[in-house]
């Protein structure tokens, strides 16, 4: 039978409660999940420019566990396109969901039909979503206090690629 000194015996079982701490960190990080308060720094109404005419959007502030949002696009002075969204929470975070519509609000998707971007991960000022079907991911980023980008992601190499999509600076 193995004897153990006071002094081992308590470096062991030192090791073994930080060994616990450590483990219980680690899993609580994985299994953190976001809130509608990390995209919060999408508040207000914000304009650029994009495919030669003009886009304007604005989204609430988080209120009764969503968040709305809508972007216009203008081309030759005449609507080209609307969007509208959703952030409603869900298992692991918010969820983003998204409907198209042509002038006449014509919606590209079917009725009950939307897209949707899960949460991954966010940051102060930053969150990404990805699409339910893993083709694309998005960027929500304020850069600045006046400066709101949407980034487009796509795999490309098995690494995902950006590019800014919509940039936008805050209206007063």
């Amino acid at each position: 039978m193995m004897q153990f000194t006071k002094p081992t015996l308590l470096k062991a079982c030192s090791l073994f409660f930080a060994f616990c701490v450590l483990t219980n960190f680690a899993k609580a990080q994985t299994t953190a999940t976001g809130s509608l308060n990390d995209l919060s720094f999408l508040e207000g109404h914000w304009k650029g420019t994009y495919n030669g005419g003009p886009i304007e959007a604005g989204w609430t502030a988080p209120e009764g566990n969503n968040i709305m949002g809508y972007i216009r696009m203008i081309k030759d002075d005449k609507p080209a396109l609307y969007e509208v969204f959703a952030f409603e929470p869900g298992e692991k975070g918010p969820i983003a969901r998204v409907k198209h519509f042509k002038p006449g609000l014509i919606a590209l998707e079917e009725k009950n039909v939307s897209d949707t971007y899960n949460f991954i991960e966010a940051k102060k000022n930053q969150a990404l979503f990805e699409k339910d079907d893993v083709s694309v991911r998005i960027i929500y980023e304020r850069r600045s206090q006046n400066q709101l980008v949407i980034q487009r992601g796509k795999m490309e190499d098995n690494k995902w690629v950006f590019m800014d999509l919509f940039v936008f600076t805050r209206v007063p």
